[in-house]
């Protein structure tokens, strides 16, 4: 190993502890004792028996925390669980430091196949949603629909803005990150994630951003915190240069779920441009784009996102779409734009 690597984390029983994860009203937190890896699961009860269920995967850098709006959306509508990722939120890192994007994967099918909750409405964002895809290609037998909210695909030409993220796979990067920003406080962080992640930041309310200051202050804490960002951008990154059936877009021409896509227009690390081609990748896609959010259209606009998902079932269900919502296209690849308002 070079001295520019970050080394493996040890297993979970050694770290330290540190405060407690936000849990919203309505929300529960437990741990999942999986092979290989320990999964948070955040769910929220249903309203009424029999709802089918749903999972969502967040991004990097994120946690289960990122879909706490959009599950509270969805009450009554699905069975809603969201997962931390090893070495994310409260889950501790992987057994064996693999944060690849097959290990991701692997981790979200191992606790599907475990809970014997499939096949659910798989929901995804960022490396969420590339995690999301590869999850849907290869074992469709788990999943319903797919909804991918800026889905972390492969793109030629990367915006200028999602460079200094995807430099974090770059080894020696991140030590040199951490000494630059070593006396950042955790509000400084969050402004700039806000500013990286939100189309309108401004709509953070201040409870908001003292929440995620405070997630940030306890993430900070966790030795393994840089460890599993850089590994997992990492990760993504090597995912890119696969070729063959492990090719990213080969795996989303294989999906047969029907298939949610929502891009922001003001979206900084996924290129709005890349709705086009995953509309006509995804081969039973609708779109819905946002041209005022950023790269979490579901912490942003949830309401909207949320409607968007209703109407994919109703499709499925043979009932007319929500005549009053417009904004969502069929896979022919041409974006139809909604203000999110």
């Amino acid at each position: 190993m070079s001295s520019t690597e970050l080394p493996s984390v040890p297993a979970a029983h050694v770290l330290p502890q540190v405060a407690t994860v936000r849990v919203a009203e309505g929300e529960r937190l437990r741990s999942v004792g999986l092979p290989g890896v320990t999964l948070t699961v955040r769910s929220r009860p249903p309203r009424r028996e029999g709802l089918p269920p749903a999972l969502y995967v967040h991004g990097l850098g994120g946690s289960s925390l990122n879909w706490s709006a959009l599950m509270e959306q969805l009450d009554g509508v699905v069975d809603s669980e969201a997962v931390d990722l090893p070495g994310f939120g409260d889950s501790p890192p992987p057994d064996d430091g693999d944060y690849s994007l097959t290990a991701h994967a692997r981790a979200v099918i191992r606790y599907l196949d475990a809970s014997g909750r499939g096949p659910v409405h798989l929901f995804g964002n960022s490396l969420g949603g590339a995690v999301s895809t590869r999850v849907a290609a290869v074992r469709p037998d788990l999943v319903r629909t797919l909804t991918l909210v800026s889905p972390a695909l492969p793109e030629l030409r990367v915006q200028r803005t999602a460079v200094p993220t995807g430099l974090l796979a770059v080894p020696g990067v991140t030590a040199l990150f951490t000494r630059l920003t070593r006396k950042w406080t955790a509000e400084q962080r969050v402004r700039g994630v806000l500013q990286l992640c939100y189309g309108e930041p401004g709509r953070v309310t201040p409870e908001g951003f003292r929440d995620a200051v405070q997630e940030m202050e306890r993430r900070l804490q966790l030795p393994y915190f840089w460890d599993a960002m850089t590994r997992s951008a990492r990760g993504l990154v090597n995912a890119y240069t696969l070729g063959g059936q492990h090719a990213l877009w080969r795996q989303a021409e294989r999906v047969l779920a029907p298939t949610l896509l929502v891009y922001g227009g003001r979206d900084q690390l996924v290129g709005y441009r890349m709705c086009s081609r995953a509309a006509r990748a995804f081969r039973d896609s609708r779109l819905l784009t946002l041209p005022d959010a950023g790269h979490v259209a579901m912490m942003e606009y949830p309401d909207v996102v949320a409607r968007g998902f209703r109407e994919l079932l109703a499709e499925g269900e043979g009932r007319e779409p929500d005549p009053g919502r417009p904004g969502v296209g069929t896979g022919s690849g041409a974006p139809t734009e909604n203000s999110g308002s």
